[in-house]
């Protein structure tokens, strides 16, 4: 599926000033300026506060996500979570008393006290950013504000804030949004039955007993840009396709507002799914149009997290955008989002996207693969895709030529993936070029599902041949909740971040994938052809696809 942007504004010191480093505040072609902004018209902006511990946080992180740790399981609250990370009073003194000196005083703040957000006049946000300047614009029946000149920050702030948000990025149109990455596309092979609720059911060994009993389980999906699902669509699905097990035919709770028009596929593709994987487990569905025309809703969705005691335990989300789009800082501070999360013993799980290894083009005669985020943080599961090998039969799976995966040109390789990478680097022969891959960085996929020809209701039809990493990670997220369902039974943890403890079962559990390549550059060096599936580990399929009473069997210590 399509696969999201999400960009934020940032910031860098210049000169004693800081200056926006996203320099790039030119309008899409998509984007009509329709008029000027009143000056008394009230914008939304998101400050991000310096954190502090986030080294002890991340050694906390790796112990309890290491199965061989005795701290392993023992997760903290979001109150523990904000007692470490919070900014440190002067940060907070320093931020809030700037805002205030410019009459901002309609602000709040969240549990992890490090995000503000803050509603003001758009005469006070320009004089707060000097050289901003507002101004409305709108595409198809969506209108926002946004400044499209660079503006300044207060020295004396500069170094108590990581980002803020909210004035320069326009949203991604949906056909269009990542000029690499297919989305929803039609098979060729038009003569497949698809993939079904049965058909994942059954080539992953989910008998009519595996599913949720617990009472105190829960997953997610998150949808962003004017994604929505229709209630309606999802009890035709499950009405269509989930007769022969337990299940629920209705979301148990949407956080946020859904917006009207007509239902996305993809946030049909990840409801119906992680539900049908996921059977009879209780499901939330994150959303949000925006109140402000400035919000950014994977932002929002961020602070949402943060500002919940109780969140579900596993969360799939099929966005994400090539790395070289963003700034490292972003990046870097969205990681510790994701820690955060996995503090909590909170699984998230990312699409690897559908443009395999992707492409960027250099110069002229150099290309290089190009990475996608947060695909490429070390602190998600990466869900990569594959295929049938034959398209009328429940038969073993090979690599999704559009499943994507990598190496990450960001983040160093983490420690628990050292030893399964190097292996795949030493053995496989030929390798693409060096000059196209970072070979010290985080590798993704971590593992994979099916991800072509998915059937889908959206807006009260079945739609057919629907493919993508969007339709692999929400099955694999039902999955995890499924394993989750068990460990509570037990009186055990849930999974949480379960990277370091995947790693160490070095493939138990899961249907090895070792056949073909995915797609990436055209040209004369490496002719299309990114990396290919070997045995074990691989940077297309990860470790392989999940066979469930095995990988339930491995995760139930």
């Amino acid at each position: 599926m399509r696969i999201a942007v999400f960009v934020l504004s940032f910031i860098w010191l210049v000169n004693g000033e800081l200056l926006e480093a996203d320099q790039d505040a030119s309008v899409p072609e998509d984007w009509i300026l329709v008029e000027g902004v009143e000056p008394l018209e009230e914008v939304e902006l998101t400050f991000a506060l310096k954190q502090q511990n986030v080294k002890q946080m991340e050694e906390l992180l790796k112990l309890v996500s290491d199965p061989d740790s005795h701290q392993y399981g023992k997760h903290l609250s979001l109150e523990e979570v904000a007692a470490l990370v919070q900014p440190s009073q002067l940060t907070e003194k320093v931020v809030r008393n700037w805002l205030q000196s410019h009459g901002v005083k309609n602000c709040h703040t969240v549990v992890t006290r490090d995000f503000l957000q803050c509603v003001m006049t758009v005469q006070v946000a320009e004089a707060l950013l000097p050289g901003a300047k507002f101004h409305r614009y709108s595409r198809d029946s969506h209108t926002v504000l946004r400044s499209t000149s660079l503006y300044s920050i207060h020295k004396d702030v500069y170094q108590h804030l990581d980002f803020v948000g909210g004035v320069h990025r326009f949203p991604p149109k949906g056909k269009d949004i990542s000029k690499g990455w297919e989305g929803a596309r039609q098979s060729a092979l038009g003569y497949h039955l698809g993939v079904t609720p049965s058909v994942i059911r059954s080539r992953y060994n989910l008998t009519e007993k595996d599913v949720g009993t617990a009472t105190n389980n829960s997953q997610a999906v998150a949808q962003f840009l004017e994604q929505y699902y229709n209630p309606a669509d999802l009890a035709e699905f499950m009405s269509l396709f989930a007769g022969g097990f337990t299940h629920m035919s209705a979301v148990e709770r949407v956080v946020g507002t859904q917006g009207g028009g007509k239902a996305g596929i993809e946030a049909s593709l990840d409801v119906e799914y992680i539900m049908s994987s996921g059977a009879n487990i209780s499901t939330w569905v994150f959303t949000n149009p925006g109140r402000h025309e400035t919000q950014e809703p994977f932002l929002q969705w961020m602070l949402l997290l943060s500002n919940m005691s109780a969140v579900p335990w596993v969360h799939t989300i099929s966005y994400g955008d090539d790395e070289d789009s963003l700034s490292d800082a972003y990046m870097n501070r969205i990681n510790i989002e994701f820690m955060k999360a996995g503090l909590r013993g909170i699984s998230m799980l990312f699409a690897s996207g559908d443009s395999g290894a992707g492409c960027r083009h250099l110069t002229k005669e150099r290309n290089t693969f190009r990475p996608s985020f947060p695909a490429s943080s070390p602190y998600v599961t990466t869900v990569g895709g594959t295929s049938f090998k034959n398209p009328f039969k429940l038969t073993y799976e090979v690599t999704d030529y559009i499943s994507g995966g990598g190496f990450s040109n960001v983040f160093a390789m983490p420690d628990y993936q050292g030893g399964a990478v190097q292996a795949y680097l030493k053995n496989v022969q030929p390798l693409p070029p060096q000059t196209y891959f970072n070979i010290t960085g985080r590798a993704y996929p971590d593992l994979a599902a099916l991800s072509d020809n998915y059937w889908v209701v959206t807006n009260r039809v079945p739609v057919p041949w629907v493919s993508g990493t969007s339709a692999s990670t929400p099955v694999v997220g039902g999955m995890l909740s499924l394993i989750n369902d068990q460990r509570f039974l037990k009186g055990l943890p849930s999974l949480g971040f379960i990277n370091p403890r995947l790693y160490k079962l070095q493939g138990k559990g899961l249907y090895d994938v070792t056949e073909g390549c995915h797609l990436s550059c055209l040209d004369d060096k490496v002719e299309g052809k990114g990396f290919c599936a070997s045995p074990s580990w691989d940077p297309v399929t990860g470790w392989g696809t999940p066979n469930y009473p095995a990988l339930l069997k491995a995760l139930m210590d």
